[in-house]
C-alpha cells in the first residue's frame, strides 16, 4: 500500500514537472529569443571624409569664434610683489604677525570696462595641487558634523595645548588673506571707494552642499574648545561678523580658496562690481588706485601676486584654452580628413588599374 502511495505520488509529480518549467520559459517574441534582426552599418569612403570634414570645420569655426569671443574681454592686471616691498620684508620676520602694513597702488584704467566687472588675486608659483596639501583637510568640519575630526589634517591637527584646530589643514591655514580695495578718483582730489559685492563668489553646490555650519543660533558656541589656524588673525566665526549667510564655513572667500587650483599660476574670483552710482555702466575710464592691507607672503617660496580686473563674456573669461583646443582639433581632423582621401583616392587607382 506504502510502495503504491509513493509511486502515484512521484507519477504526479513527473507530470506537473512540464508545466512548470513551460511556465518559466520566456515569452516567445524576437526580442526575449534573441531573434531580432542585425544589421550591420557599412559606410561608404565618400559618407566617411564628408563625417571627418564636416567635424572639422566645425572644430575650426567653434575654435575661431571662442577665441574671438575671449579677445573681446578687458583685461588689467597689476602685480604689486615688488610695489609693497616694504610689507612683504615685515612679513617675513614672524615676530611682526600682529603689526598691520598697507600700501597704495595707482593704475590708469584706459578703456571704459562695460558691464559686470570682476576682481580677482593671482598667485604666481603656488602650488595647491601638491597631494599631501590636497588631502590636508577635514570634510567632517567643513560640513559642520564633527568640530573635532582632525585625523586628516597633518600637520595642522592641534595647537600647542592640543586643541583641534578649526578649520584645520594646510589648505586653510594657508588661506590667502591680503584685503583689496579698489577706489576711484572721481575729481582732482576726492577718492571714492568703488562698490564691491563679496557673495556670489562660489559653486551652489559648494554652498550649499559641501560647506555647512553647524546648526546654531550662535555660531560661537559651536566651535567652543577649538582654536584657529596658525596664519589666521580671527576665528573662523568671525570671518563676516555683518552677515550670517556668509560667516563660517559656507564664507565665499574661504569656499574660493579650498577648491584647490590644478597648476601653480592661478587666479580666483574675490569680488564683483556692485553696479551703481558712477559705475551702473561698469568701470569708467580714468586714475584709480588698489589699496592692500598686505598678509599674504609669498617671497619665502619665490612667488608673486597680482590683482587682477576683467569683464565676462558668454564664454567665460580671456582664457584661451578652450577656444585653441577647438582650433587644434580641428586642424588636426582637417589634416586627418585629406590624408584618409588620398590614401582612398590611391587605392582606387590600382584597383581600376588591376581589373584593366
Amino acid at each position: 500500500m506504502s510502495q503504491k502511495y509513493i509511486s502515484v505520488t512521484y507519477r504526479t509529480k513527473m507530470e506537473r514537472r512540464p508545466e512548470r518549467d513551460l511556465s518559466r520559459q520566456p515569452d516567445n517574441t524576437a526580442m526575449k529569443q534573441q531573434q531580432l534582426p542585425g544589421h550591420q552599418l557599412h559606410f561608404s569612403a565618400p559618407v566617411v571624409l564628408s563625417i571627418f570634414f564636416a567635424t572639422a570645420a566645425f572644430c575650426l569655426c567653434m575654435g575661431i569664434i571662442l577665441i574671438l569671443s575671449a579677445k573681446s574681454t578687458k583685461e588689467i592686471e597689476i602685480n604689486y610683489t615688488k610695489t609693497c616691498a616694504n610689507c612683504s620684508e615685515m612679513r617675513e620676520d614672524a615676530s611682526n604677525f600682529n603689526e598691520e602694513c598697507t600700501c597704495s597702488i595707482p593704475f590708469y584704467l584706459q578703456e571704459k570696462m562695460e558691464g559686470n566687472v570682476y576682481m580677482y588675486y593671482k598667485l604666481y608659483g603656488f602650488y595647491q595641487n601638491l597631494y599631501r596639501y590636497i588631502l590636508s583637510r577635514s570634510n567632517s568640519q567643513l560640513m559642520g558634523k564633527d568640530m573635532r575630526d582632525v585625523s586628516d589634517c597633518a600637520p595642522f591637527k592641534k595647537s600647542h595645548n592640543e586643541t583641534p584646530i578649526v578649520p584645520c589643514g594646510a589648505i586653510a591655514n594657508s588661506m590667502f588673506n591680503d584685503t583689496i580695495i579698489l577706489s576711484y578718483n572721481l575729481h582732482t582730489s576726492i577718492y571714492i571707494k568703488v562698490p564691491m559685492l563679496k557673495t556670489e563668489l562660489t559653486w551652489w553646490t559648494d554652498k550649499y552642499v559641501k560647506f555647512q555650519n553647524p546648526s546654531s543660533s550662535n555660531l560661537a558656541t559651536k566651535f567652543a574648545g577649538t582654536t584657529k589656524p596658525p596664519n589666521w588673525h580671527k576665528p573662523i566665526y568671525e570671518l563676516d561678523m555683518d552677515d550670517p549667510g556668509n560667516n563660517g564655513f559656507i564664507n565665499d572667500d574661504f569656499i574660493v580658496w579650498m577648491r584647490t587650483a590644478a597648476f601653480p599660476t592661478f587666479k580666483k574670483l574675490y569680488r564683483r562690481l556692485y553696479r551703481i552710482h558712477y559705475f551702473v555702466e561698469g568701470l569708467p575710464a580714468g586714475n584709480y588706485s588698489f589699496n592692500i592691507l598686505y598678509n599674504f607672503p609669498v617671497t619665502k617660496f619665490q612667488g608673486e601676486k597680482s590683482v587682477v580686473l576683467s569683464t565676462m563674456t558668454w564664454s567665460g573669461g580671456s582664457g584661451l584654452f578652450l577656444g585653441l583646443a577647438y582650433t587644434v582639433t580641428g586642424a588636426l581632423t582637417w589634416l586627418a580628413s585629406f590624408a584618409m582621401m588620398a590614401i582612398h583616392l590611391m587605392l582606387k587607382n590600382k584597383k581600376s588599374s588591376f581589373s584593366q
